[in-house]
């Protein structure tokens, strides 16, 4: 950041729930400073403290979906915890996952998206893990709550599918606004 302006490209969407759906409109991060900036940014949009999801993508590169239910701690999950690190939205959440869960967490989830690939892509996310040691503990890849849109109709798997190798996290997000039922709306804000 030079002078409080932003020099890489960001999206960031708002998605309230509301008795008829999701209300979609795009949102501007300036403000965010903290987690606690970012959940009460999603509670000004909430509707009876139902679930607001916050749509953070940066050019391309990761994305992250925060949700926030009522008073609740948010939930977070980043598609590639590495890459989002090196950003300035995405290392607000990053530092908080790793606050929060601690290296045995990054154990448990390696261990899942181990199982979704096959033996030389293990050996090779192996290494990215020793490299993301080595800069200081944020894993390559998925990063938190893979579970946090189960409700909504997009199980985890899905979920990491669509931050694994060669994923486009713009295209990840319409997808995630497909299954949730408001695609078009994401579109047009976008």
């Amino acid at each position: 950041m030079i002078l409080g302006v932003s020099l890489v490209a960001y999206f960031a969407a708002v998605l309230a729930r509301t008795e008829d759906g999701w209300d979609v409109s795009e949102t501007e991060l300036d403000d965010v400073e903290t987690l606690a900036d970012l959940a009460d940014l999603a509670r000004e949009a909430a509707q009876d403290d139902d679930s607001v999801l916050v749509f953070i993508e940066q050019e391309d590169v990761w994305f992250a979906v925060v949700r926030v239910d009522g008073e609740e701690d948010p939930r977070i999950f980043v598609s590639d915890g590495a890459a989002a690190a090196r950003s300035s939205y995405g290392s607000v959440l990053t530092d908080e996952l790793v606050d929060q869960a601690g290296e045995s967490e990054f154990g448990d989830l390696d261990n899942l998206v181990a199982e979704l690939e096959d033996e030389a892509q293990a050996a090779e996310q192996e290494d990215e893990e020793a490299e993301a040691d080595a800069r200081g503990g944020v894993p390559v890849g998925p990063l938190g709550d893979a579970h946090l849109l189960t409700e909504f109709g997009l199980p985890s798997e899905e979920l990491l599918a669509l931050s694994g190798e060669g994923a486009v996290p713009g295209d990840a997000l319409e997808e995630i606004a497909e299954a949730l039922g408001c695609g078009e709306i994401l579109e047009a804000v976008r």
